[in-house]
């Protein structure tokens, strides 16, 4: 099975939770612990990995808190991934990172499984912030040979 962590799953949320207040106030841990119902030690834990990935940006003092860096139509959810569990690979041989796998000289998918992994980083960089402050919905299109290809739609994505 394919499956982000846990705390990749919470960084998501709590990303959507900040772009939700599009940037108009800082957002404290505290703050975003109680609306994401999640605990405030794995809020504290993902704010930091998420501005040390440059995803935020912190203020310290009595009024700080934290704000996105960019604007959530410019942040990718491969981003978010990467931020919290490092690049993004399906498999040992998907990353750049050679000798990972004990048959990797003699693997006969070793390429497919690189494409596969390109094709789902694909989606999941064209897939951004602001697409998941809204609903998804997942529709078919037809392919140049008319094949039906399920493709992600929100209001921008297609």
């Amino acid at each position: 099975m394919v499956r982000l962590g846990k705390l990749t799953d919470y960084g998501i949320v709590l990303m959507t939770c900040i772009a939700r207040s599009r940037g108009a106030t800082l957002r404290t841990a505290r703050d975003l612990a109680q609306e994401s119902k999640l605990p405030y030690s794995t809020v504290s834990k993902l704010l930091k990995e998420l501005l040390q990935s440059g995803l935020l940006i912190s203020q310290r003092g009595i009024k700080g808190g934290y704000v996105l860096a960019r604007d959530p139509q410019e942040v990718s959810v491969v981003e978010i991934i990467a931020a919290i569990e490092g690049p993004m690979a399906l498999t040992e041989c998907s990353t750049e990172v050679t000798g990972a796998c004990n048959i990797e000289l003699c693997c006969p998918i070793k390429s497919n499984q690189q494409i596969i992994n390109q094709a789902i980083r694909g989606v999941l960089e064209k897939i951004r912030l602001s697409d998941l402050i809204q609903p998804l919905n997942l529709t078919n299109i037809q392919d140049l040979n008319g094949r039906l290809v399920p493709t992600v739609r929100s209001g921008r994505i297609q």
